[in-house]
Order: structure tokens, then sequence, then C-alpha cells
């Protein structure tokens, strides 16, 4: 038998009027309630319902461990201090749509046996933490199984002088679609690490000096990077076993040191890396065992090396980049070339243009003698600047014996792109 329409549609009407008014039954009941540094903070949480919001006093609060199991509102009125008294993890989040805006979080313990953080969460979702000031904490944030994550617009600072003394300050493991902005990282093991992580933006946070990495990527696909600045850390950015990353308009400038990359690209593919302004690094882009990237729009200037390409690399398209003041544009460790290099500006080349479509006449060759040289003897690196090596660079430019066949850029610019 056919169920009637019209029953059918009032009984919808009664069920909806049913999940509104309980909706709204708790809505109504959510509570505001203050909370004063000598309150017990543990039972403040248990005794609150899903849906209040505790507004925390100004002073600090001797706290650790603190677990939340339920969706809540924790909102500070001046930075409150949370002190974890050297003891361990501050809080601790099993629940989604927790909010958590305004404080202050100072010493954690330090133990990579659990390692102890700010806040950390397990198994959340659609939780905001922002706002907050994080200060000589092991761990920053941290973040397992969760998913639907805001951090906004916190400061996450430690001050340790060895990496096994502080952990990471923005911290992701298996999490996906999270957004990452405006935060500002260092003093810390890694600025922000994601491992497992997918579909997430990272966008326009300031991280520098951090001991490793400014950015860590291992096995986390389907990720956006874009608008960020990585300076003075061990190395900007590495991205490893990773594919399907979109790396746009990010500055790396100052990472300096014997094994210093502004990215650092391992056994990754099918990426983009467009727009970005590579700056006084010992090497802007280190690549090995990647493939199908597209580098376009970038600006390499004032680099030790502004590209390490190793032989291990294939099927990458480097187009309509300028490199400006590089000691060296482009070095590698083997003859085969598998990658394309069109359109670029490089600053060395001493072609001509006789037909002036900006387009030079005669191809160019970036990786020069010396710079095969250094790659196979560090040490040589000391000879730079002689008329020795000179001598030999313009040796190889008019019989090109030692340096790749095929590793030229057949339509090099005749001036730099205007990318502002």
């Amino acid at each position: 038998m056919n169920p009637n329409p019209q029953i059918m549609k009032k009984h919808g009407i009664i069920l909806l009027l049913i999940f509104s008014f309980f909706a709204l039954e708790s809505h109504l009941y959510a509570a505001k309630i203050r909370v004063k540094p000598s309150d017990s903070l543990q039972k403040l949480i248990d005794k609150s319902v899903a849906g209040d919001t505790l507004v925390f006093t100004s002073g600090t609060y001797p706290v650790t461990g603190l677990v939340i199991r339920k969706s809540l509102s924790l909102l500070g009125e001046n930075h409150p201090v949370m002190d974890g008294q050297g003891k361990g993890n501050i809080f601790l989040v099993a629940a989604d749509n927790v909010l958590i805006r305004g404080f202050k979080f100072i010493n954690t313990g330090k133990s990579n046996m659990d390692d102890s953080a700010a806040i950390k969460f397990f198994d959340s979702k659609n939780c905001t933490i922002e706002n907050n000031i994080l200060e000589e904490t092991f761990f920053g944030l941290h973040f397992s199984n969760s998913s639907g994550m805001t951090i906004r617009n916190n400061e996450v600072r430690a001050s340790a002088v060895r990496e096994f003394e502080v952990g990471n300050g923005i911290h992701l493991w298996k999490c996906n679609n999270n957004l990452i902005e405006n935060n500002q990282v260092s003093g810390h093991r890694d600025g922000i690490y994601l491992e497992f992580v997918t579909d997430t933006e990272v966008q326009e946070n300031l991280i520098q000096g951090n001991m490793r990495y400014g950015l860590h990527f291992m096995f986390a696909h389907d990720n956006t990077y874009r608008k960020n600045t990585f300076r003075r850390n061990g190395a900007g950015v590495a991205v490893m076993y990773t594919k399907n990353v979109t790396m746009v308009d990010n500055r790396f400038e100052e990472n300096w040191g014997s094994s210093s990359y502004g990215i650092l690209l391992k056994d990754i593919s099918d990426s983009e890396v467009t727009g970005n302004t590579f700056q006084k690094n010992t090497v802007g882009i280190y690549m090995e065992g990647s493939s199908r990237i597209e580098f376009k729009k970038n600006t390499f200037r004032d680099n030790g090396w502004a590209l390490k390409l190793m032989a291990s690399c294939d099927q990458n398209l480097f187009q309509a980049n300028n490199f400006s003041n590089n000691t060296f544009d482009l070095s590698t460790n083997g003859n085969l070339v598998l990658n394309t290099l069109k359109e670029n500006y490089w600053d060395k080349y001493e072609g001509y243009d006789l037909n002036r479509d900006t387009i030079g006449d005669v191809p160019f060759r970036p990786i020069n003698l010396y710079s095969v040289i250094v790659e196979k003897i560090p040490a040589s690196v000391m000879l730079w600047r002689s008329f020795m090596v000179t001598l030999l660079d313009r040796m190889e430019k008019i019989l090109p014996t030692m340096t790749p066949d095929e590793m030229i850029d057949h339509s090099p610019k005749m001036r730099p792109y205007d990318f502002s």
C-alpha cells in the first residue's frame, strides 16, 4: 500500500519542529561561565555541557593535562597564562567543534616519549585554535587523526639551542582538510610538520629561525602552501615522498648553511612551483628523484646555487623564471638530461637578439664547467673567482665537453620578467 503523501508531509513537518525545538533548547541552555585562576579547571570543564563558553579572566593558571571531551568555547581575556609548570601537556582535546582563543601557554614538559605539547588534539573535527601565544613549549600545537582544523593567528616561540631539546611548532599527523594561516613560528625543530596530511592549506605564515625545516612534508598529498615566508631556517621547506603539491607565491630567504635549501624536493611528483622568490639561500631548490613538476614565474636571486637538479629527476619543466646574481644558476651530477628549460631569463646570458622578439637567437647553457667540478670536488669552491676558473668556463663555452649536452635553454629571454 502506497503511503499518503499528505500524511508523509505532515509527519515531516512534525519531525522538523521537534528537531528545531531541541536545537533551540540546547542553545537556550548553553551557558557563559566566568573562570578565575583559583577555580578547579577540570571540575568546571566536567560540569559544563556541550555548547558552553568558558571565559578565562586574566592571570596565571597552573594547569597540566586539562582534558576536554565536549564541544566547548574557551576564551581568554587579555591572554591569561596557562602554565604547564614543566610537567607535560597543558590542554588535551578529544572532541569536535572546540574553540580555543586568546591564551598564553608556557612551560610544557620536555618529552619525546609522549610529545608534550601546549595543546594536543586527538580524533577531533572542526576545531579552531586562534590568537594564542605559545612560549617555551616542547611541541606547540599537536594534532593526531583530526580533520577540519583551523589554526590561525598564533605566535609559537621557543629558544632551545639543540634539536633534541624542542619539538615542532605546529605538528599534524594523519589529518585532512585543515587551514593553517597567518601564524608566526620560530625556535622549534620544524616550524610546521605535516605527515600523512591531505587537502590542507598553509598560507601567509611567517616561519623563521627554526633549527631543521621551516615546513616539512612527509607522505602529505594534495596540499597547497601559498604566500608564506621561510627565513633563516636550517632549510626552508622539505617535501618528501609526496604528490600533487601546489607551492605558490612563497618567499624563501637567507636559509644559509652547508646543507641548507630554500626547498628540498625528494621523491615528489605531479606538482606546481609558481611565483616564488628564492633569495640568499645556499641552494634555492635541491631536487632528487622528482618528476613531472612545473616551475614557472619564480625568481632566483643572490643564491649560492639557484638549482641543484640531480640526474634522478625527469620530465620537469622550468619555464619563464628569472635567474639573477646567483653564484651558480644550475648544477647536476649526471650527463643524462630528461628535463626541459625554456624561455627563462639568465643574467649570465651573453647572446644577441637580431629580430628583437625578446628571445635570444643563441641557446644558453646554464651549467658551467666549474659548477660540475665543485659538484664532484666540493673543496674546489675555494678557487672561485680565480683566473683559472674564468679560463675554464670560457673554454667550455667554446668547446663544451664536460657539461651535459642537452641541458640547454633554446629560447632564453633577453630581459627579466616583471612578476609584480
